[in-house]
C-alpha cells in the first residue's frame, strides 16, 4: 500500500504529489468541472481593489440571456486588490460542477467596496449604473463532460481606472476579456468484481492519485490529469484476488476510456 497522504478532491492544480480519493461527485456522468480564475494585468497604482460578490454563467442558448443563468458559489466573496494576479499570477474565485452544453456568458457582479489608491491615497471607483446587474461577457464555449475547464476574468486594472476629469473622482469601467482551457485529461473505467473490492491508483513521475471505484459497478474517474503516459495499478484489498497494472495515455481536453479490468483469482 502507497504511504501517502490521502487529499479528498479531484486532481489538483499544483505540482506537488498528491492523492486524490474518489469523488463523490459526477464528473463522469453528465457534468464537467469549471474552475474560475481572476487574473490582472499590470498597472500605474498603488492597488485597485474590486468588489466581487458573485459570478454566474449562462448555460442555455438563449442570445437574450434571460434565463440559464447559473450562480457559482464564490470561495471568498470580497474585495480583490487587482495588482496582487500581475505577471501570470492567479487566484480561484469559484470551483463548481456544471452541467455539460455551452457556456454562452459569464455575468461578474461587484459590491460598492470599490477602490484604487494612488500615491498613498484611496479614492472611491464609482460604478456606472448600467453595471450594477453585473458585467456580461460573452464566452461561447462548448462544454464536455468529464473535463475540468479553467475559465480566466482578465482584468485591464490600468485601463478600467477612469479619471473624471480635475475633480479628484474615478470611476470604474472594467476592462476584462474571459477565457477559458481545458485542464489535461481524464480516464474512467471499470474494474470488477466487486468482492475484489479495488483501489485504482494513477501514477506519473512525482504525481500519485487514488480513485475509489463505486461499490456496486465498479466505476472509477480521474480528471484533470497532465497529457502523458500514466500508470494504472489495480490493488485488490481482498487478497484472494491478484493485482493488474498498464499503462494509459492522457490526451488535455479529452476523456480515455479502459476497458473493464476483471481481477482474478489464483
Amino acid at each position: 500500500m502507497k504511504n501517502l497522504l490521502i487529499a479528498a478532491s479531484i486532481v489538483g492544480f499544483t505540482s506537488i504529489s498528491m492523492i486524490a480519493c474518489q469523488k463523490d461527485d459526477d464528473t463522469g456522468n453528465g457534468n464537467a468541472r469549471l474552475q474560475v480564475l481572476l487574473t490582472d494585468a499590470p498597472a500605474n497604482y498603488d492597488a485597485v481593489n474590486v468588489d466581487i460578490q458573485s459570478v454566474m454563467i449562462n448555460v442555455s442558448n438563449d442570445t437574450a440571456a434571460t434565463d440559464g443563468w447559473k450562480e457559482l458559489p464564490l470561495i471568498s466573496p470580497g474585495v480583490y486588490n487587482l495588482l496582487d494576479f500581475q505577471n501570470g499570477i492567479d487566484t480561484v474565485l469559484a470551483d463548481a460542477m456544471i452541467p455539460a452544453g455551452k457556456i454562452g456568458q459569464i455575468r461578474l457582479v461587484l459590491g460598492e467596496n470599490n477602490t484604487v489608491v494612488i500615491d498613498g491615497t484611496p479614492f472611491i471607483l464609482k460604478t456606472p449604473s448600467g453595471q450594477q446587474s453585473g458585467l456580461k461577457l460573452k464566452v461561447n464555449q462548448d462544454i464536455d463532460a468529464g473535463i475540468v475547464y479553467r475559465m480566466y476574468i482578465d482584468f485591464d486594472a490600468n485601463r478600467s481606472v477612469v479619471s473624471a476629469g480635475n475633480s479628484g473622482q474615478y470611476i470604474l469601467k472594467p476592462v476584462i476579456r474571459a477565457f477559458m482551457d481545458a485542464v489535461g485529461g481524464s480516464v474512467k473505467g471499470w474494474v470488477l468484481p466487486g468482492a475484489a473490492a479495488a483501489q485504482v491508483w494513477a501514477i506519473k513521475n512525482t504525481d500519485t492519485l487514488l480513485a475509489l471505484p463505486d461499490a456496486a459497478t465498479g466505476y472509477y474517474f480521474f480528471g484533470g490529469l497532465d497529457q502523458g503516459t500514466w500508470q494504472l495499478e489495480f490493488d485488490a484489498t481482498n487478497e484472494i484476488y491478484q493485482d493488474t497494472s498498464f499503462t494509459v495515455d492522457v490526451n488535455s481536453g479529452s476523456i480515455t476510456e479502459v476497458d473493464t479490468v476483471n481481477l482474478h483469482q489464483p
